[in-house]
């Protein structure tokens, strides 16, 4: 039987300094993906098998740009079966998330995969984030949900302004962004997610921020 650390080389040749639970947890991933998956579709079965490549590692990206502190908190706009949460919360033990999304079986997913991978920083809730009121977030998080212009409407009322330290709307997004860059209204920052991890799955893919005002 693979070991974690086998398992999850491709994590690892970027990352080094998980703990040996956190080593499990992301190795945990790939059996309750595959055995959630097989029952709600949220993971593209021409994905499942690159599950690690194409959604926990594309995850990742955040947190090799991201610098945050305990007692942080990250809502995850449109977080689907839990990309790019899941993986974050585990890389960030410290930091809480709030994990929204309109469909409530993908949340089902992702409180089964948290219990199984003994994930405890994940929160879900069965709403739209543009329904959410009274509550503020250090960060938004986003992976492939909406033009960056929607994003930006519903993450931007959820920011606190922290004067420290820039904060804001951090999403992962692929393709020619220029027309919907333009068209949002917004001046984000772009970062090819290639040059932090030089795989061939990452050309054309990229991080946007966006910090709050």
């Amino acid at each position: 039987m693979e070991s974690p650390t086998e398992k999850l080389e491709l994590i690892t040749k970027y990352f080094a300094d998980f703990t040996p639970h956190q080593l499990q947890q992301f190795a945990t991933l790939e059996e309750a993906y595959k055995d959630w998956n097989a029952k709600i579709n949220v993971v593209s079965r021409k994905d499942i098998d690159q599950l690690y490549l194409h959604h926990v590692l594309h995850s990742l990206s955040i947190a090799a740009i991201a610098e945050w502190e305990k007692g942080t908190q990250v809502i995850d706009i449109g977080c689907g079966g839990g990309f790019p949460c899941v993986p974050l919360a585990i890389f960030f033990p410290d930091v809480q998330f709030l994990a929204v999304d309109s469909i409530a079986k993908k949340l089902k997913v992702v409180d089964a995969v948290c219990e199984m991978a003994g994930i405890k920083n994940i929160t879900t809730k069965h709403t739209r984030a543009e329904e959410i009121k009274n509550k503020k977030y250090d960060y938004a998080i986003s992976r492939a949900v909406a033009p960056l212009k929607d994003l930006w409407r519903w993450a931007g009322p959820l920011l606190i302004k922290k004067a420290n330290q820039p904060n804001g709307l951090i999403c992962l997004k692929g393709g020619d962004l220029h027309q919907e860059i333009f068209e949002s209204g917004v001046r984000p920052k772009m970062m090819s997610i290639y040059d932090i991890f030089p795989e061939e799955y990452f050309q054309e893919k990229f991080i946007i921020q966006v910090k709050k005002p």
